[in-house]
């Protein structure tokens, strides 16, 4: 297959606001959408086609980081964690990003309700207590940092379309 070269302008880091929640929440919405823009446009079976050995697929990843949202600002069980990486025969681009992005939208609110970052964060029911919030916002910026490095090279093996 042919692959053009597409480069997308790069974005630049976010300018946040001023105390360290809005910065934490600034650079997470930053790769949220990043990881976001690398799948919308791929189509099937691309998205969802292995590239590497491990399985991983982009619309896997988007799926993914939708649990691991769900499990750390809402208190959601994931279940079978594996299982987050494999999207369904039944599962659309356009759905997959819409839950993603409904997901976001819930845990901003939690995040916005959060007055001290100290403080634990939602989680389900497990031996020991709750990580901070503070720990959880470093913790998701490295988690969706990691996977949007994936899906660089996943939709850069796809179509040869690279930058943010």
């Amino acid at each position: 297959m042919q692959r053009s070269r597409t480069r997308t302008k790069d974005t630049t880091p976010p300018r946040t606001g001023a105390d360290e929640k809005a910065t934490l929440r600034g650079f997470l919405d930053y790769l949220r959408n990043a990881i976001a823009d690398k799948v919308a446009g791929v189509p099937e079976p691309q998205v969802r086609t292995a590239a590497v050995p491990s399985g991983t697929n982009l619309l896997g990843l988007v799926k993914h980081l939708a649990f691991v949202e769900r499990f750390y600002f809402l208190g959601e069980d994931a279940g079978d964690w594996p299982a987050t990486m494999r999207p369904s025969a039944q599962d659309t681009v356009d759905g997959v990003l819409a839950d993603y992005r409904k997901t976001i939208e819930r845990a901003n609110q939690v995040i916005d309700a959060c007055l001290d970052l100290a403080l634990p964060a939602p989680r389900p029911s497990r031996p020991g207590p709750a990580p901070s919030m503070r720990w959880v916002l470093a913790h998701m910026i490295e988690e969706t940092g990691r996977h949007a490095g994936h899906a660089d090279i996943l939709r850069e093996q796809i179509d040869g379309s690279t930058g943010r």
